[in-house]
C-alpha cells in the first residue's frame, strides 16, 4: 500500500529537480530570515544565488545540535513566534534542550510524512492504533496520532507507562497497531504472556517502533513475541519527529521522505561525502520547513544510503538500520564498540532475555567492562555448573563477535529495571 504514489514513486531525476528547485528556495528563505545562517553565510562569502541546486549543497554550512542549544531556545525561528502553533523539545539530560519549532504547514507535512509511514505497514482506516510514545515535548505521542488521524484510524491515546492498563485495553478495545519503543514493545510482550488472556484473542498485527536504534533480531523476538509484523519508523524531533522514515513491507530498508527532508551521508572525520552503501554520519536539509528550517543538520546516526528502486515500487531513498550514534559509541581497550553490537550477540543466543545492562569503568588505568545479562527463565538454575558454562558460552560469543572480553554476571530474569521510554542500557564511569 502507498499512501502518495505520485511523490513516492516518482522518477529519481524528476524528484531531483524538485529537490534542487525547493533547496534554492530554502536557501534563500533562510538567509533572509535566520539571523544565524545569515551570519554563516556572510562568513564563507556565501551568496543565495551561489546555491543554483542539489549538486552545490556541499557549499552549504552544516548545523550542529550545540548551535540550537547555543541560540536556545528559539534563535533558529524563520517565522515571528505568533505563527507558531506548536513547541517540542528533546529531555535536555546533557544540557540544555534542543527546541523544534512548527508552523501550521509544517504540522501537515509531518502528518504527510506518518500518513505515508503507517500506509507503508498496511494500515488504514480500519485500524485501531494504541499509541503508546510519551505525550508532550517528545514527539512520538502527537506525531503518531496526527498521522494514525490522518489515514482515518481510530486511535487510542494512552501514552507510555502503566503496562497492566495497557495490556487491558490493547486487548478489550482491540488494537491492531501498536506505537512505541522497542524496548517498551518488549516489556509488553512480557506483560501480554503474563495476562489472563490468551494470545489469540488480542487483535495486533503490527508494531511501528523507533526513538532507539534496535537490531533484526529483535524484530524477530517482536514478531514472535507479540504476533505482529515489526516495522521501524525514523525520526528526530529537530526535523520533524516520527515518520521522517519508514520501512514497507519489503522490509529491506528505511524510505526516507526526501522530498522535504534531504538526507546525506558524510564521512564524520572528514566532513566529506560518501558514496552509496559506505556507513557515515547522516545529515538533513530541511527543503519545505517554515518555522525552523536546517541547513545539512548533524544527526550523529551512522547508517548507509541506498538509491535503486525498492521492489515495492518506492524510488525514495533507503536507509540501513542505524549502527548507532558517533556520540554513543563506546572506546573501550581501544575497540570500538556500540549498544547494538552487544544487543545483536544477545538475541542470538536463545538463552537470554533482550535485557542488559552494561556497565565500563577504569581501574589502574584499564578500561573493564561488565555486562549484566538476564537469563531466560527455562534456562536459569542454581546449579552452578550450568551457569557458569552460559555465562563462557556468552563471553566467547562476544569475543568472537565484538574483539573484547566482557565480564558477564548472569541475573535472573525482571531483575533488570524496564523503560516505557527510551531504554538505558549503558552506564560509563569513566566519565561521571
Amino acid at each position: 500500500m502507498i499512501w502518495n504514489e505520485t511523490m513516492e514513486c516518482m522518477d529519481r531525476e524528476q524528484l531531483r529537480e524538485i529537490q534542487s528547485r525547493r533547496l534554492k528556495s530554502m536557501v534563500e528563505y533562510v538567509y533572509h530570515n535566520t539571523p544565524f545562517y545569515r551570519k554563516k553565510f556572510q562568513e564563507m562569502g556565501l551568496l543565495p544565488d551561489d546555491i543554483q541546486g542539489i549538486d552545490d549543497i556541499g557549499k552549504l554550512p552544516f548545523t550542529q545540535k550545540t548551535d540550537l542549544r547555543d541560540h536556545y531556545p528559539f534563535g533558529f525561528a524563520a517565522v515571528p513566534m505568533s505563527q507558531i502553533v506548536r513547541i517540542h523539545a528533546s529531555s535536555g539530560t546533557t544540557g540544555k534542550p534542543v527546541v523544534a519549532l512548527y508552523t501550521r504547514k509544517d504540522l501537515a507535512t509531518w502528518t504527510e510524512s506518518l500518513s505515508r509511514a503507517f500506509t507503508s505497514f498496511g494500515c488504514g482506516k480500519e485500524d485501531i492504533f494504541q499509541i503508546s510514545y510519551g505525550y508532550g515535548l517528545f514527539t512520538g505521542g502527537l506525531g503518531a496520532h496526527s498521522g494514525a488521524t490522518n489515514i482515518g484510524a481510530s486511535v487510542i491515546p494512552i501514552s507510555s507507562g502503566n503496562t497492566k492498563k495497557q495490556i487491558t485495553l490493547m486487548h478489550d478495545f482491540g488494537a491492531t497497531a501498536l506505537c512505541c519503543t522497542p524496548s517498551y514493545a518488549m516489556f509488553l510482550g512480557e506483560a501480554l504472556k503474563e495476562s489472563p488472556w490468551p494470545k489469540e484473542e488480542f487483535k495486533l498485527r503490527v508494531g511501528a517502533f523507533g526513538a532507539e536504534p534496535w537490531t533484526e533480531n529483535m524484530r524477530q523476538t517482536l514478531q514472535d513475541t507479540l504476533g505482529i509484523k515489526a516495522y521501524d519508523i525514523y525520526g528526530l524531533s529537530e526535523i520533524a519527529g516520527p515518520g521522517v522514515g519508514y520501512e514497507c513491507e519489503c522490509q529491506n530498508g528505511t524510505h526516507l521522505s526526501e522530498d522535504y527532508y534531504y538526507p546525506e551521508i558524510v564521512d564524520p572525520k572528514t566532513d566529506e561525502p560518501l558514496p552509496d552503501g559506505t556507513v557515515g554520519e547522516l545529515c538533513f536539509t530541511h527543503l519545505t520547513k517554515e518555522g525552523m528550517p536546517l541547513l545539512r543538520y548533524r544527526t550523529h546516526d551512522l547508517t548507509s544510503l541506498h538509491h535503486e528502486r525498492c521492489a515495492c515500487g518506492r524510488t525514495f531513498v533507503r536507509m540501513d538500520r542505524i549502527l548507532g550514534r558517533s556520540d554513543d559509541m563506546l572506546i573501550i581497550r581501544g575497540v570500538n564498540v556500540f549498544p547494538t553490537q552487544i544487543e545483536a550477540v544477545i538475541l542470538s543466543l536463545k538463552e537470554f532475555e533482550p535485557h542488559y545492562m552494561l556497565t565500563v569503568g577504569r581501574v589502574n588505568n584499564t578500561d573493564t567492562a561488565e555486562l549484566k545479562v538476564e537469563v531466560k527463565e527455562d534456562y536459569f538454575c542454581d546449579e552452578m555448573s550450568q551457569m557458569v558454562r552460559l555465562q563462557k558460552k556468552l563471553e566467547d560469543e562476544l569475543r568472537s563477535v565484538i574483539g573484547l572480553g566482557f565480564k558477564v554476571k548472569l541475573v535472573e530474569p525482571k531483575s533488570i529495571e524496564r523503560s516505557t521510554g527510551k531504554a538505558k542500557r549503558v552506564v560509563d564511569e569513566r566519565m561521571l
